[in-house]
């Protein structure tokens, strides 16, 4: 009967410490049975590790690691919260241990919680199957959960440096980099060439290849003509296939030939093969030499949208990208509305970016209205000039400098001045043309 006293004693004083170990505040107990799959209970270990965090409760919690024993198949085990913390702090990595090697890893994520709560529900992922040393025990594939961006060094900064897409982005046309970095659609012509600093316009030169220089080989002409002007020096000359050289066995000026010595006689083979300069299409000559004239480019062009409601609304836009707007340019808008009905009047907005350039009222009378505008770009700003007129409206014309906007949004907004179902006001048509410097 002593013997039995002092026994129930310690038990009881176990008990006691236990269960105050257990109560901690600020803790969550994770307490489960664990079973191999055989069906027998599982016997080895877990180290549990996680990196340094601050709780709301216990303060900081430095990184570190436990290990925690598993007899006959029963865990119990407390952790601080770690459930909204920051990755990876939000993370406990788990392995579990036995038969001397590591079976797998695990992790989880803690919950404040005044109940106990099993492995199922703090488990997050499997970080992989390892059945370590030729074992074959633990086997399996095991999955890889994601890996968070931040949690890889300098990704996120390195990810930043790339470009991204700007306002003027599109498809099925060549892309360019801004200079803020930002990919943009080069704007132009679909037989215009994009060169090195993003603009386009007509390409400077093509090729022709095997022509045949018009003129008779006879033995006494020595004059033959090509179809163009060759860019340069690249012309290559053949003649029965010996490479003639300029300035010893011709001279060429323009688009002529003119042979130094022996004209070619009947039977004779001649070829040319040069680059053509096409800078001079569309030149002008008035007593000198040729002007380059360049080619408008149409940026956007389409019918718009109708409004019959007193409200603002957008009839047609266009973006204008980085790429279309270099000092020397020149930007032009050209657009008509119709009003239909006589019950009310309409108002007419049109935007440069955020600024507006245009705003003009139209009577009952006014069934069509007009607008041009163009706006010279410079370096830090946009002149915008506008004209306008309707049927009863007079022409009413101004200008305004903006600073610029690169890629700028234009934006033709329309609203009638009452809400009246017989009337509305359309949009026909908006075109917005491009001058590149030239």
């Amino acid at each position: 009967m002593l013997c039995r006293k002092p026994l129930l004693i310690a038990t009881l004083c176990a008990l006691v410490w236990s269960q105050t170990g257990l109560t901690q505040t600020g803790l969550t107990t994770i307490q489960d049975t664990l079973f191999n799959a055989d069906g027998t209970r599982y016997n080895g270990s877990l180290v549990i590790s996680w990196s340094t965090f601050d709780s709301t409760s216990n303060g900081t919690i430095v990184q570190q690691s436990r290990t925690v024993p598993v007899v006959n198949g029963n865990l119990l085990v407390q952790l601080v919260p770690d459930a909204g913390q920051p990755s990876p702090a939000n993370v406990y990595t788990v392995q579990y241990q036995s038969d001397g090697i590591n079976q797998f890893t695990e992790t989880w994520t803690v919950p404040a919680s005044t109940q106990p709560l099993s492995v199922s529900q703090v488990r997050t992922g499997i970080v992989s199957n390892n059945s370590g040393g030729g074992s074959t025990s633990g086997g399996g594939t095991g999955s890889s959960l994601p890996i968070a961006e931040t949690d890889v060094t300098n990704l996120t900064a390195d990810l930043g440096q790339r470009p991204v897409k700007g306002a003027g982005f599109g498809t099925n046309r060549v892309a360019i980099v801004d200079g803020n970095g930002l990919i943009e659609t080069a704007v132009g012509n679909t037989s215009d060439c994009v060169f090195v600093d993003g603009t386009s316009g007509a390409c400077l030169s093509t090729f022709a290849d095997a022509e045949v220089p018009s003129g008779n080989i006879d033995g006494m002409n020595t004059t033959f003509t090509l179809a163009n002007s060759p860019l340069g020096s690249s012309l290559q000359l053949f003649l029965n296939g010996l490479y003639q050289t300029a300035g010893v066995d011709y001279t060429l000026s323009g688009a002529t030939i003119q042979f130094s010595s022996a004209a070619p006689r009947p039977g004779d083979s001649l070829v040319a093969s040069y680059r053509v300069d096409t800078s001079s299409v569309g030149s002008v000559v008035v007593g000198g030499p040729a002007v380059q004239t360049a080619s408008a480019q149409v940026v956007c062009s389409a019918a718009g949208t109708v409004n019959a409601t007193a409200a603002f609304t957008t009839l047609g836009t266009c973006t204008i990208p980085s790429g279309g707007l270099h000092p020397g340019d020149s930007i032009e808008l050209r657009f008509t509305l119709e009003h239909a009905g006589a019950g009310t009047g309409f108002e007419v907005q049109a935007l440069w970016g955020t600024a507006t350039v245009l705003d003009r009222t139209g009577s009952t009378a006014d069934s069509a209205f007009a607008v041009n505008a163009s706006a010279a770009i410079s370096a830090s700003s946009a002149d915008v000039s506008v004209q306008s007129w309707g049927t009863a409206l007079p022409l009413q014309a101004a200008i305004r400098t903006i600073a610029l906007q690169a890629p700028v949004v234009v934006t033709v907004k329309g609203r009638l001045l009452n809400a009246i179902s017989s009337d509305s006001v359309k949009l026909t048509n908006y075109t917005v043309l491009r001058y590149p410097a030239n």
